[in-house]
């Protein structure tokens, strides 16, 4: 069954999200840090539509196959640095914030590793992305077939 097209049908909505998107885009996240908390997001949340997407600009920042294909398990590698270690561990606590909320751990190595600035914005930029899964996912959007 087709689903609204969220575009037509609910415009403003649509432009108080893209507000969302350009402030994170304003933000002082490093293009990269964006990525990965829109990838990481995206694969907690199954939303294929972001996967892909996200996984394409990744690559065109210069974000390696090696990188993309192991940050679901970026705590069994050594590929991350600690700044993007602390962005994916409240990344995944964001995201996953029925399973007991971020963590004083977790928050507190963020704000030490990156300032009480740039954890508020990559707090905003995990909101934003969750967001989008959300409407990506309830609304079926689908990745276009690349052959």
């Amino acid at each position: 069954m087709k689903r609204t097209n969220i575009l037509q049908a609910q415009p403003d909505t649509y432009k108080a999200m893209s507000a969302l998107e350009t402030y994170v885009s304003s933000t002082e996240i490093t293009p990269i840090h964006k990525e990965l908390i829109k990838l990481r997001a995206s694969q907690i949340n199954g939303c294929a539509y972001c996967l892909d997407m996200h996984s394409k600009d990744a690559r065109k920042l210069g974000e390696t196959e090696q990188r993309i294909y192991t940050l679901s398990a970026w705590r069994e590698t050594p590929f991350f640095d600690e700044k993007e270690q602390a962005i994916l561990a409240l990344t995944e606590e964001v995201t996953l914030i029925n399973k007991g909320g971020v963590s004083d751990d977790t928050y507190n190595k963020a704000v030490e590793v990156l300032g009480d600035k740039y954890v508020g914005q990559v707090i905003m930029a995990i909101i934003t992305i969750n967001a989008w899964n959300r409407i990506a996912i309830g609304l079926h959007f689908q990745p276009p077939l690349h052959k």
